[in-house]
């Protein structure tokens, strides 16, 4: 069997920035273990796979299946876009572990329409957690839960660029994802990283579904509606953010396909 495979570069203006994920299309859906198989194989943080038929879209890391992936659901309708199952104006329906999720193809971006998750500001990380990302309580202001991850913000954007986590005390403790945050800089209204080693990712390039959260948490904190984003890992990648129908979040970025092949099994 032969599968289209794609490698696009997600939240990212240019090749060999963003974040990488696998695209690849099946004519009817697979077995769980061939899914998870062929993303181990792709070896990116995660692998969409995407069914026409029904409209079905889940993502995988090389160890896991995930709920919501915000990057590998970009990747996924930048390909339809370039292959033009996806026409400038249109909004497609992707079913998901998520519920439905709605991407929308503008002429410079593609918006998608996510669920708002407001972090639980009054569970906090502890301190094993902070140890183990580097940091001290001077360099912390606010900590919270989103579902079973870890939220914590921090008193600058220099301190986030700056970390450099433990990563194997991280996977010592019960754990999903932790995203770090502070007020950015430069034209951007905040800046984050996520890491996640828990999913075999230690730390994911640009991560959509973390902001889900971070929209929540910072358009309440600054007043505001729409923010630009910074995800500050090595490669980098902008976000941006708008509050949509209660309990929703506009999330939008451009994307660039960099490998297109054939996936045998």
């Amino acid at each position: 069997m032969e599968l289209a495979m794609y490698l696009v570069d997600a939240f990212a203006h240019q090749a060999f920035s963003g974040n990488p994920a696998g695209v690849c299309i099946t004519p009817e859906p697979l077995p769980d273990a061939l899914l998870q198989k062929i993303a181990a194989e792709m070896a990116v943080s995660e692998t969409a796979f995407y069914t026409p038929g029904n409209q079905q879209l889940r993502w995988f890391t090389p160890l896991t299946e995930v709920n919501l992936c915000g990057h590998g659901t970009l990747a996924t309708a930048h390909v339809l876009q370039q292959t033009g199952a996806l026409n400038l104006g249109d909004t497609l329906t992707f079913s998901t572990l998520s519920g439905p999720l709605h991407v929308t193809a503008g002429r410079d971006a593609i918006a998608m329409d996510f669920p708002l998750l407001p972090p639980n500001m009054a569970v906090p990380a502890g301190q094993v957690y902070l140890a183990a990302l580097g940091l001290i309580d001077e360099q912390v202001t606010a900590q919270g839960m989103f579902g079973e991850k870890h939220f914590i913000v921090v008193s600058s954007e220099a301190v986030v660029r700056q970390l450099a986590p433990d990563f194997a005390a991280l996977r010592a403790l019960p754990g999903r994802g932790i995203v770090v945050s502070a007020r950015g800089e430069n034209g951007f209204d905040m800046v984050s990283r996520y890491f996640a080693p828990w999913v075999g990712v230690n730390e994911d390039p640009v991560t959509g579904s973390a902001h889900c959260a971070l929209a929540a948490y910072w358009c309440a904190e600054l007043g505001k509606t729409q923010l630009r984003a910074f995800q500050a890992s090595a490669r980098g990648g902008e976000l941006s953010l708008a509050l949509g129908e209660p309990g929703r979040v506009n999330i939008g970025g451009q994307a660039r396909t960099v490998l297109v092949g054939q996936f045998i099994v």
